[in-house]
């Protein structure tokens, strides 16, 4: 079992594209990135902690791969809007993708490389995906 943490707008519409996929063990939707300590989901909100909205994603990489995932997270949002989403908008919003197994940094920059080169022959802008290791993660409130 492998995680990964994705920020990718909205986490409950990030969380309904991964609840689809085989392999995909359990979602979390949470808040990561900032430095409020057990933020709220109002507080949050506001765009006062530096957090984002996101989901843990547990998932059995015997089943489907760390590639696959990332392919989702890039074909479901908007990766090249600098912290927004649709009508979303704050740093809580951001495109981000948090890691916690060293190993995983090479797939997921080799993944980002990919989607920029499909991007770009198309004059689509760049990616803004924040890529970082996760330093702490906060579940969201039921």
């Amino acid at each position: 079992m492998q995680s990964i943490y994705l920020a990718g707008g909205c986490f409950w519409c990030t969380e309904a594209i991964y609840l689809k996929l085989k392999g995909i063990q359990n979602i979390t939707p949470g808040y990561i990135g900032g430095v409020s300590k057990n933020p709220t989901y109002e507080e949050v909100c506001k765009g006062m902690t530096g957090h984002a909205e996101a989901i843990k994603c547990d998932f059995d990489d015997k089943i489907i791969s760390l590639e696959l995932i990332l392919e989702v997270f890039f074909l479901a949002h908007d990766p090249t809007q600098k912290n927004r989403q649709g009508n979303d908008m704050g740093t809580q919003y951001r495109s981000a993708i948090y890691y916690k197994n060293e190993n995983n940094i090479k797939t997921i920059l080799a993944s980002k490389e990919q989607y920029q080169t499909e991007l770009s022959k198309k004059n689509l802008g760049m990616i803004e995906t924040e890529i970082k290791m996760i330093d702490s993660y906060f579940y969201a409130e039921q």
